[in-house]
This record gives C-alpha cells, structure tokens and sequence, in this order.
C-alpha cells in the first residue's frame, strides 16, 4: 500500500514547484495521492504569492490524484499541520509529511513506503525520520532513536494519538523526569518547548519531539539524508540563517531494515548530538555568515 504524502504550502511558489519536481523522480510518484493543504493569507502583503502558489499547485500532474484544500483563514504552519495530519491519517491511517521548501532524493518515497509497511505493527516505533546533519562522524544506515525531525517525516494513525498539543504537560513531565539536558540533545529543544509555553513561537515540532521523548517512543531514522531543506534565508518564515543545517542529498538507493531488539541508539543518538553543537557552534554560525556576505558580494 503506498502511503498518501502530504504537502503544506503558503506563500513561495518557487520552493513548492522545486519540491514537487523533486517527488516526481520517484517511480512511486504517479501511484500516490497528494494532499496539498494551501495556507490562507495573513495579510495583502502575501496574498499576490499565496494565489500564485494556488495557481501552481492547480497545475499539478504525475500523482495518482491531488487533492487540494485551500484555507479561507491563516491558521499559521503548526495549526495547518496538526489539522491536515490528523485528517489525512483518520482517512488513511499513514501518511507522509512534507513543507514546501523541502528537496527529496528520488529513493525518497520508497525508503518511506517500506519503512511505513516494514514498522506498521512495531508498536515502539511511531515515526520515520528521512534527514540526517551532515557530519564528521559516521552514522549507521538504519538506527532507532527518540527523537522527531520535521523535514520529511512518517507515522501512523496509531503513532499520531501520542502526540500532546499541551506544551505545559509535556515540559512539566520532562523536568519532573530531570532530562531537560537528553531532551536537547546539543541542541536548544527544551528552551524552544518553554517558548511554546509562554506563546513566544507556535511549533508543532517541538511538540511532536517531546510528545515521542516523554512516551518513550522512537523513531527510525535512515543515516543518509535524502531530504534537504531549501527554505533557509532571506523570505523564510521560521529559518532565515542560511546553510547552518545545509545537507548534500545521498544519490544511491537505500533500505529500511528491521532493527532488534526494538530500543534506542544510544551511540547513534551520541553523534547526533555532537554533530548538533557542531553545526549551532560560534564558529560554525560565524563561518555560514562570512560564506554568506561573500556570496551578496561577489555573486
């Protein structure tokens, strides 16, 4: 069964148009349905782009079958996401999830369609992670982990009941637990869940991270990235730093493979937290400024 993907859009044409060219190299493109949820203006500012991506996204062939829904409202990413996954599963009970201004490998969907069928009844597992940081260590081919990444993911109907809108409740349980520090995993994820809290940001993310984290559940994370985020800089609504997470798409295929005993990677989860202090350090934040304002300069 291949599972539906489906695609959230807002204001840039340009992205979904390169993210909607990169599914279509896979073979098992044209037997998917696609569903495109089509975010709402926020204001007249966006709205000549917003009726541009309308325009494009009605054009769409290559799929099984496209299925648009347009908002009459802005309901922001997080609020579009939970309500379009929620929908999407209740119909079809898996589902593949992707933003706008993600590239994918063309072994992309058929990594996530084996995974999805491989894991279905694994009861420990309840999301497939595609991308992977670049790194200066090696990371296993397959690997299990508690962790969510939001470019370019996969879960079940059943893996999504877990999911905790209540930022409080989740933040409340991971201090109780004193595992502020695992949850950050070299990154800045419990400081952005209290930003959650306190209204600072509205990020389904975060929460679908915590909500597997304070569960224990885990995720499958393949070790090569075959989604690369293309969203950074200047226009982006929530990554303006560009190239800090940049990735080179791994080209050959891969496989899922079914990992046992069913339980976390603590080495694999190791060296991804080490690659995240690497890639958020000083010196590597100070290295994508300098590369940037080169680039403005010289191209």
């Amino acid at each position: 069964m291949t599972a539906p993907i489906i695609l959230f859009t807002y204001r840039r044409a340009t992205h979904t148009k390169r993210c909607i060219e990169s599914l279509k190299q896979s073979h098992l493109a044209s037997e998917s349905i696609l569903y495109i949820f089509s975010d709402a203006a926020k204001g007249g500012a966006d709205m000549v782009d917003v009726l541009a991506v309308r325009s494009y996204i009605k054009s769409i062939t290559g799929f099984k079958e496209v299925i648009i829904e347009e908002a009459t409202q802005n309901r922001g990413l997080a609020d579009s996401v939970i309500y379009g996954v929620g929908k999407v599963l209740d119909k079809h009970g898996r589902a593949i999830v992707l933003e706008d201004d993600l590239v994918l490998s063309p072994h992309f969907l058929s990594y996530m369609n084996e995974a999805l069928e491989m894991y279905k009844e694994v009861e420990e597992v309840i999301n497939i992670n595609s991308h992977v940081l670049s790194s200066p260590m090696t990371f296993d081919d397959n690997f299990l982990i508690s962790f969510a990444n939001s470019w370019g993911w996969a879960t079940w109907k059943r893996g999504w009941r877990y999911f905790e809108p209540d930022a409080n409740k989740l933040l409340e349980k991971i201090k109780e637990e004193k595992r502020e520090r695992e949850f950050d995993m070299g990154y800045h994820f419990t400081r952005m869940l209290k930003e959650q809290c306190n209204g600072k940001i509205n990020s389904w993310a975060v929460r679908w991270n915590a909500s597997l984290f304070v569960n224990r559940k885990l995720s499958l994370n393949v070790g090569k990235p075959l989604v690369a985020n293309s969203g950074f800089g200047a226009g982006a609504t929530h990554c303006n730093t560009p190239d800090l997470f940049s990735v080179k798409l791994y080209a050959d295929e891969i496989h899922p493979q079914m990992i046992t005993p069913v339980v976390e990677s603590r080495e694999m989860r190791n060296k991804l937290r080490k690659t995240y202090m690497i890639r958020t350090s000083y010196i590597n934040k100070l290295r994508v400024a300098i590369v940037a304002m080169l680039k403005r300069i010289f191209l």
